[in-house]
């Protein structure tokens, strides 16, 4: 493990352990010690990466291979949202408020503990303990809904923590080590695949697919996203899901293109994978009704890209596969902040029962403008140019119809949001548009300060440009 990050996995874990005794008899204190701790993280990471000589020094100075230092920014700056929204979001009398901070703290650590891993079985481990707390934040909403998906989540992914194991067993025994780096080394000395080698890797891919939520694997997802209390719709749908399967199947992806062809042949299905779930999940996305089923299909879109990017592996695609999985994270936790928001004022997410909810609510209403367009990838916002290395990557490998195909289900994305964006918040004004007004300024503020990033990733591409090309060339070494 990154030593140099620990205290970015100790100290939340830290304030798990403190929430439930400090906040005993005060349980607003259990707020105050979630929100303080994920905001100094991030300013300390803030710090460590946007100081000017950082900057002027084009980041060659960023410790590591500078992606963990992304993600780990991206599980604070999504945790601390979360956190934030969630301490306006509960009402006073919620039971189970500590226990409810300490499992997204928890969770935080655990996301840490994954992208500062050095190797598959620490890794391993890490995934686990973000498993056990998310089944258990799903089930803070106690309704039938809520353990509908906690329990499809269980009996989903269950079999890929398996798969995952016993792929690191046969590599474990074939190879005798587990090590990222180890393993690019055994890759790159040009030593013929074995059998169980590439078994073994298949296992573990099929393992971190299922966990991604990629097409065909993704039935537990709408109903996990759609079932769970809406503050931690948030937190899976922007972070969780991506750390725990994303982005370990990137780190895999990287290490097989220094294999010879059987290997290879994994990250063919990868593409294909990756562009089978662009289209499941934008058509699927069409078809729904309820705002945060179709938000979660819409995940399973963008998953997709990133997917197809990491299996094509070359240096573009990385980069693009890095900024992709980055964006998501903003624009996702965006969206689905917007429906908790729309759930607590007009008290429900069915979108044929809402309607011109722009007059009640007109800053979710352009925060969720934002988001949209910049998931669908449209120019200056940051999804364009995730979206657009993605395709560029895709044409320069020769792979012309993947490219179209991908700009073209881009299209469809903007089409079902701009569907969802008339149902819900332009046109005449619903019977729930009537009896709803806009949500307080806390709740707005994740909302607000996410697009705000949005827009300025966007504007200022060139240099995080810089950064994510470093952080591409190092993983790709």
């Amino acid at each position: 493990m990154d030593k140099g990050l620990l205290a970015y996995l100790l100290i939340p874990l830290l304030s798990a352990v403190l929430i439930p005794f400090a906040a005993r008899a005060r349980r607003r204190l259990a707020d105050v010690i979630a929100n303080v701790t994920l905001l100094a993280g991030l300013a300390n990471l803030a710090w460590l990466v946007l100081r000017p000589s950082m900057i002027s020094g084009g980041f060659a100075d960023i410790p590591g291979d500078g992606l963990t230092l992304l993600l780990v920014g991206a599980v604070y700056l999504v945790g601390f949202c979360v956190t934030f929204f969630s301490a306006w979001f509960m009402e006073d009398g919620t039971p189970n408020r500590q226990a409810y901070y300490s499992l997204i703290l928890v969770s935080v650590a655990a996301m840490t503990g994954v992208v500062s891993a050095t190797d598959f079985f620490t890794l391993y481990v890490f995934i686990e303990v973000l498993a056990v707390t998310s089944f258990a934040l799903i089930t803070t909403d106690d309704s039938g809904r809520g353990v509908e998906g906690a329990l499809k989540y269980f009996f989903l992914t269950f079999p890929a923590s398996a798969l995952i194991i016993l792929g690191i067993s046969i590599l474990m025994l074939t190879l005798g080590s587990l090590s990222f780096d180890n393993l690019r080394i055994f890759m790159a000395s040009g030593v013929p695949s074995s059998g169980p080698v590439t078994f073994g890797a298949a296992l573990m891919l099929l393992g971190f697919l299922i966990k991604s939520g990629v097409a065909p694997f993704h039935t537990w997802t709408p109903d996990a996203y759609q079932g769970a209390y809406a503050p931690v719709s948030a937190h899976l749908a922007g972070i969780v899901t991506k750390i725990s399967g994303v982005y370990a199947l990137i780190r895999m992806a990287a290490l097989l293109h220094f294999f010879d062809g059987r290997a290879l042949a994994l990250s063919d299905l990868l593409m294909f994978l990756g562009m089978l779930s662009i289209a499941v999940g934008a058509v699927a996305a069409l078809r729904q009704k309820d705002f945060k089923r179709m938000l979660a299909f819409s995940s399973v879109s963008q998953v997709g890209y990133i997917v197809l990017a990491a299996g094509l592996g070359t240096p573009l695609a990385i980069m693009g596969a890095i900024f992709h999985l980055f964006n998501h994270a903003t624009f996702k936790t965006v969206l689905f902040l917007n429906s908790a928001s729309l759930e607590k004022s007009a008290g429900t997410t069915d979108m044929e029962k809402l309607g011109g909810m722009e007059h009640a609510m007109p800053w979710t209403s352009w925060t969720s403008v934002v988001a949209l367009l910049s998931t669908a990838g449209v120019p200056p916002l940051s999804g364009f140019w995730s979206k657009l290395l993605i395709i560029l990557a895709l044409w320069q490998a020769g792979l012309k119809t993947y490219a179209v195909l991908a700009l073209l289900f881009s299209i469809v994305t903007l089409a079902y949001f701009m569907v969802m964006q008339r149902k819900v918040f332009f046109g005449k004004k619903s019977r729930a548009a009537e009896a709803s007004a806009e949500v307080s300024a806390p709740l707005l503020a994740p909302a607000v300060l996410m697009s705000a990033l949005i827009v300025a990733l966007g504007l200022l591409f060139p240099y995080f440009y810089t950064y994510v090309r470093m952080v591409a060339e190092r993983i790709l070494i």
